[in-house]
């Protein structure tokens, strides 16, 4: 197996996150809200922008984008909280360890920029991303969403899962 690097990327690698991010609206529309054809559409300063609000990492194999993740503020978490979200993987590099790579790295990523928590919501039915996360040390929460897209692997709503950073569990997140 070929070692995994994950880089971030900055505003100037627009193109390499634009890249991956259609290759994952491509491979799995049903993962996300936002379509190809919507994303294709983006001019170079609404991709520019996007770089600027969350944190862009990619995982990348002999050179090739393999997978990609971003991390974010959480909602109403008033900065405490750090979120995990568009996480994707190129189906013939899963299983492989390119998603822990992400998770893990966003989970540094995330400590660094003093968030106590890393929130990652997961379809309530889909029990590989549960499992998955759970895997990686997230803990279900009480807190739920409708879905953004409704598919059969994921169901109707999401759960909320915390990752605790640090030694400190850290404050009562309020999402």
């Amino acid at each position: 197996m070929t070692d995994i690097t994950v880089r971030p990327l900055g505003e100037d690698d627009w193109e390499d996150y634009r890249s991956v991010r259609l290759a994952a609206l491509r491979e799995s529309p049903e993962a996300f809200a936002a379509t190809v054809e919507e994303e294709e559409a983006f001019d170079e300063s609404l991709w520019r922008e996007r770089m600027q609000r969350s944190a862009r990492l990619v995982a990348e194999r002999e050179g090739e984008a393999v997978g990609v993740v971003s991390v974010g503020v959480a909602r109403a978490s008033e900065g405490v909280a750090g979120e995990l979200f568009g996480l994707w993987v190129r189906p013939e590099a899963r299983g492989s360890g390119v998603a822990t790579r992400l998770v893990t790295d966003s989970a540094s990523l995330a400590a660094e920029r003093g968030h106590s928590h890393l929130v990652y919501w997961v379809g309530t039915e889909n029990g590989r991303a549960v499992a998955f996360a759970s895997g990686m040390g997230f803990r279900p929460t009480d807190y739920r969403r409708p879905m953004g897209v409704v598919s059969e692997e994921d169901g109707e709503e999401e759960v909320a899962m915390v990752l605790a950073l640090g030694n400190d569990s850290g404050p009562q997140l309020r999402l």
